[in-house]
């Protein structure tokens, strides 16, 4: 079964500049995929596609389509947005554009109360995502008092809240250190999930994801194992990409 379905997707912004030109990318349920690009690359566009922030047919002459499960991304559907922006859940880079309430409780309920939770309901799955990530014992403190990582994991419990059959992580490993980076990748593989990361950090990609996709002036240039894409130093310098000094690539 497939999780995302990207079909021939094209998308030019108002200034007239095309960020994407026919993406298609499919990715099953339980997969764990890495997008991998440069600085430019239209990754940003794609992922706002996923639930619907960018339509994938506006005035620009965008086309192409976008499935989550089997529903299509419809922006003249306003109960069916709400659904995918349930179904795919998207985690950015920087956690304070998610963490906006007095309590980090109150923040991962956000999302569940606007669908209508209430009551143990709402409680369960509050306590159930934080529970997820480790950050069980800060329900009742002020997010902006925690570590970056702490904020990064409480980040991923208010996407967890919602049930999502599609998790998308913008540069998860950002700024972190060591330990924290450590931390949140043990949790990212324990997650029951389907996930798509986008990140630069190319050793985080070979730990996380079993796949990867390469998107270069929106389209997509390559698509295969991890360790394959990682181990193609011609395909990484063609398209900017490098591994750390001294990294090799598992076998």
């Amino acid at each position: 079964m497939k999780a995302l379905e990207v079909s021939d997707l094209h998308y030019s912004y108002p200034d007239g500049h095309q960020a994407l030109h026919g993406v298609d990318l499919h990715i099953g349920v339980g997969e764990r995929v890495a997008l991998l690009g440069p600085n430019g690359a239209g990754k940003t566009t794609l992922v706002l596609h996923l639930n619907g922030i960018l339509p994938p047919a506006n005035t620009h002459g965008a086309k192409g389509s976008v499935t989550v499960g089997d529903k299509r991304v419809d922006p003249k559907d306003r109960a069916g947005l709400a659904e995918i922006r349930r179904r795919v859940g998207l985690v950015f880079q920087d956690p304070d554009d998610q963490l906006f309430l007095p309590t980090v409780g109150e923040d991962v309920a956000f999302g569940p109360a606007n669908l209508g939770l209430r009551g143990d309901e709402l409680a369960a799955r509050v306590d159930g995502a934080l529970a997820w990530v480790g950050m069980s014992d800060v329900k009742h403190r002020a997010p902006h008092h925690l570590s970056l990582g702490q904020r990064r994991r409480v980040a991923v419990a208010t996407v967890l809240a919602m049930n999502p059959q599609l998790l998308v992580l913008d540069e998860p490993s950002s700024n972190l250190d060591p330990q924290a980076r450590r931390e949140l990748a043990e949790i990212l593989l324990s997650l029951p999930v389907t996930m798509l990361m986008v990140t630069h950090d190319l050793p985080y990609a070979a730990q996380l994801c079993e796949r990867a996709v390469v998107l270069d002036e929106g389209q997509i240039v390559a698509d295969g194992p991890t360790r394959e894409i990682l181990a193609d130093t011609e395909l990484l310098a063609k398209h900017r990409l490098e591994l750390p000094y001294g990294f090799a690539v598992p076998a």
